[in-house]
């Protein structure tokens, strides 16, 4: 039986990832190699957007930008979803699954945090050509990035930031933070487009899973929070008492969206796994 510091894995809180699937199943997976009783319970949908004129447009002028920032990886996924039939070809292209974004070597390619490096590495762009905060950085988001990128020559260059679009009543929870960092390069002189390629909308929550969360708002149970929509979602449904619940957010915004709504107990922790099983570990009695 998989053991840790604290005893073995029956004796450990269980945990839910609220992260869109399939991610919340990589990091159960994550969790489960660590020892740790882990199961996915995805509070945000995600979908494609129903016109991809945008997106076929941004890549027949790529080389017009001199910096793609995408604010996760699912945004990564659904940018190079569709492109390659739109995507410019020269003769000196590599014949790997995604190949426009080396044609352009002079294109940044940045990212908030590990997570959405990986996704641009798994689409076949070069290290050398990713921007991101340090692995050890205190915080993985918009203002970290700024801190390596805000020092380079901006006036007159042009930036495009690749998001999503929320669907429904709980808004865009990650517009703060992208919308910031939009103005810290319109400051230093650059152009900033926004191009949408997917959508984060509530889901449908099952019957079963409706009742796994309210059992889960009092029985020990560690949520695990990396967006404050996860939570808005959640918090949404009727009838529920979160005095007694426990949480670890992955932000301090995000962490206070949880304590609004009611958590009895709310751990920060950094975006990293090894810090999150620490913050776990801290909760135990």
């Amino acid at each position: 039986m998989p053991m840790s510091p604290s005893g073995p894995a029956s004796l450990k809180p269980r945990v839910i990832v609220t992260r869109p699937a399939p991610d919340a199943g990589r990091w159960v997976s994550e969790l489960a190699r660590q020892g740790w009783q882990a199961e996915a319970l995805p509070l945000i949908e995600i979908a494609p957007v129903a016109d991809l004129q945008p997106l076929q447009a941004v890549w027949r002028t790529l080389d017009r930008y001199a910096a793609l920032m995408f604010v996760s990886g699912n945004a990564v996924e659904h940018f190079f979803a569709s492109n390659q039939p739109e995507a410019p070809v020269k003769p000196a292209q590599v014949a790997t699954k995604n190949i426009a974004i080396p044609v352009f070597p002079d294109v940044r390619c940045m990212a908030p945090g590990p997570g959405t490096v990986s996704a641009l590495r798994a689409a076949g762009v070069p290290a050398q050509q990713i921007d991101a905060p340090a692995p050890d950085a205190s915080q993985f988001d918009s203002a970290a990035l700024w801190q390596v990128v805000g020092p380079r020559p901006w006036q007159g260059r042009r930036v495009l930031i690749v998001r999503g679009q929320s669907v429904g009543a709980a808004g865009d929870a990650t517009a703060i933070g992208r919308d910031w960092l939009a103005r810290q390069w319109q400051a230093a002189g650059a152009q900033v487009d926004f191009l949408t390629v997917y959508q984060r909308r509530a889901p449908v929550l099952t019957a079963q899973q409706r009742q796994r969360a309210e059992a889960a708002s009092h029985d020990g149970t560690v949520w695990l929070f990396s967006s404050s929509e996860a939570v808005t979602h959640l918090a949404s449904l009727p009838g529920l008492d979160w005095s007694q619940a426990r949480a670890v957010a992955t932000h301090p915004r995000i962490a206070q969206t949880v304590r609004s709504a009611g958590w009895g107990v709310v751990v920060e922790s950094r975006p990293a796994l090894t810090d999150i099983l620490a913050s776990i570990e801290s909760m135990q009695p």
